[in-house]
């Protein structure tokens, strides 16, 4: 079938083109996108830091409503509504284990460009192979996806809001309900306030972190964060924020969590711990990090931990994430702008500078909730 996509190419990081797409196969399902979040990995393709396949479409954050299924499909029908999740293996150990987030075969099936068959369902109209992304390639108006990277989700909930749980979302809550787990009354410290920082802060607050602790250097995601849970904001800009957290805490924190990939945010986020705290990191950033590691990690016991989409099963955490949503702690409408496909460009633009914590591209623009 003929479907438009947002191209990216090593010259154009968006053009708008009629693409060929793939039939469902066994085992695989055509979802009509009704919208998709931006996400910073997206603009680490763009700055060449993670490398895919060109050309290729973007975008792992999609929405939509199932419009056929292929054999041998259990989990949904047409008409679902669903949410698209990252690709995993389903047969490596860790995946076996319940860690997909972890799944050996994490970098090929979602950078490799090609399916879990060793396909790309995606062509140019002269037949030119174009890359699969984490999978799905949401930038588009459908896409042709493993039955894995499927989430059913309930017909009552705005789809438009719901993509950001595929990824960014998932990622900031999973690594504190998954990767480190803590007790209510624990100290937690979130570095860096975007979507990915402010949906682990707001997991901790599910969690009973107390005191919840955010550090940025932009006053008004700071402001945000205020006012969805932290009980204590820094500007690092304006204050040290190892002393401060240390004044707060008494010990210093028992997790921080480092979404920024600026290695002195990372020096700061495991400094600032106690002994025996943990540190975990998602980022992705372009510059090498220098530590002692007898001072930095061993003299205190420290754990410094990567954590990848959260340790998550997309099947399991993103129905409890809709879940919060729906009764009110997990107000993802305070961190969304809306923006047109076409304005892509723009919704990135804001992505990076700050405007908009997590944009959210409509492409389906009949879709009413």
């Amino acid at each position: 079938m003929k479907i438009n996509a947002m191209v990216t190419t090593p010259d154009k990081d968006f053009q708008k083109q009629t693409l060929n797409l793939a039939e469902p196969k066994a085992g695989e399902v055509l979802v009509r996108l009704v919208a998709s979040g931006v996400c910073h990995t997206d603009a680490t393709v763009l700055d060449k830091t993670i490398p895919v396949p060109y050309p290729a479409v973007l975008g792992h954050e999609g929405s939509g409503i199932v419009e056929k299924v292929g054999e041998n499909i259990s989990t949904v029908k047409p008409g679902d509504h669903v949410v698209l999740g990252f690709a995993y293996c389903g047969t490596c150990d860790n995946c076996l284990e319940g860690n997909a987030g972890g799944c050996e075969n994490m970098i090929p099936l979602n950078f490799g460009g090609k399916n879990q068959s060793g396909v790309t369902p995606l062509t140019t109209e002269e037949n030119q192979d174009v890359s699969l992304f984490f999978g799905q390639s949401s930038f588009a108006t459908y896409t042709t996806v493993a039955e894995s990277n499927i989430v059913k989700v309930d017909k009552d909930v705005d789809l438009r809001y719901l993509g950001p749980f595929g990824c960014g979302l998932m990622t900031g809550s999973g690594t504190v309900f998954n990767s480190i787990n803590p007790e209510p009354g624990n100290s937690f410290v979130v570095f860096g306030t975007g979507a990915v920082g402010l949906s682990g802060m707001l997991a901790a607050k599910i969690a009973g972190c107390h005191p919840i602790i955010a550090v940025d250097i932009h006053d008004s995601r700071l402001s945000l964060a205020k006012e969805l849970g932290a009980t204590h904001i820094i500007n690092s800009k304006n204050e040290d924020p190892v002393e401060k957290i240390k004044e707060i805490t008494g010990k210093g924190a028992h997790y921080s969590f480092e979404t920024t990939g600026v290695p002195e945010v990372t020096l700061a986020a495991l400094r600032c711990l106690r002994v025996k705290g943990t540190c975990a990191t998602v980022a992705v950033g372009k510059r090498d990090l220098t530590l002692n590691v007898f001072n930095d990690v061993v003299a205190n016991a420290l754990t410094l931990r990567g954590v990848i989409e959260g340790d998550a099963v997309p099947q399991l955490i993103i129905p409890k994430l809709v879940s919060f949503y729906k009764n009110g702690q997990f107000p993802i409408e305070k961190l969304v702008k809306f923006y047109e496909l076409e304005d892509i460009d723009q919704a990135f633009t804001d992505s990076s500078n700050g405007s908009a914590i997590k944009p959210i591209l409509i492409i389906d623009k009949e879709y009413k909730a």
